[in-house]
């Protein structure tokens, strides 16, 4: 063993070139750990330039939306005549569209609440923590539980006759059956896709296709009295 107190360790393939060397430390000797601390900046150069390049592309399209099209914008807001139907914003027109079946208690801050707190809480469960698909495992019991869930939420929607709402939670629970009847291994691109997705992912799709739907019937399917009128009849 030499006397230098200073050991380098190296990696090589080449046993023959380079044979292993074992090192016993004795009591009184330490081993020596050399470290220079340097401070870091964690960055992500590649995601920053597909961010600008994101925002550089939509603001072209926004001011070629503008320039192309008029706002639709009417007359000056007079506050001894109110238009029939007062409607919200685009925004908003699906809350507005809920008001018109739900109290607002109901429509306006425990659905999408809900819906919200349901988003925030998923991530902290076993079912969503590898991101896999919903009936990939445990699928009996998941099995029940959706069933349960989704017979509760079509005898809601239809004691309340909430046929707009209805038809999308269908689709969407026609969608989760045929992913819990799919094998991730399916020859159906489609249908592997769908057996791939987590809870999260249909909590979310189904919120987003509910808030179209709505928001579009809102907007183009209401009229005067906030009865239903064809978009095509004046």
């Amino acid at each position: 063993m030499a006397d230098s107190k200073d050991f380098l360790a190296g990696v090589d393939s080449n046993a023959t070139k380079s044979p292993r060397r074992i090192v016993f430390i004795t009591r009184r000797t330490s081993a020596q750990v050399k470290v220079e601390s340097e401070d870091q900046i964690q960055t992500f150069p590649e995601v920053l330039f597909r961010a600008a390049v994101a925002i550089q592309v939509l603001a072209v399209v926004l001011v070629w939306t503008a320039l192309m099209f008029n706002a639709p914008l009417e007359g000056l807001a007079d506050p001894s005549h109110t238009p029939n139907p007062a409607k919200a914003p685009w925004y908003f027109l699906g809350l507005q569209e809920l008001l018109h079946y739900f109290p607002p208690v109901v429509a306006g801050v425990l659905a999408p609440g809900l819906v919200v707190m349901a988003l925030i809480v998923i991530p902290y469960f076993k079912v969503n923590i590898e991101a896999e698909g919903l009936f990939t495992k445990d699928r009996a019991r998941r099995l029940r539980i959706f069933y349960v869930v989704a017979a509760l939420s079509i005898a809601f929607l239809g004691w309340f006759h909430v046929v707009v709402a209805l038809i999308p939670t269908l689709i969407m629970v026609g969608l989760m059956v045929l992913s819990s009847q799919t094998s991730p291994q399916s020859p159906s691109p489609f249908r592997r896709y769908l057996a791939a997705r987590p809870l999260s992912y249909w909590v979310m799709t189904w919120f987003l296709f509910e808030l179209a739907v709505l928001t579009a019937i809102g907007t183009f399917f209401r009229g005067p009295g906030w009865a239903w009128v064809l978009p095509w009849r004046s």
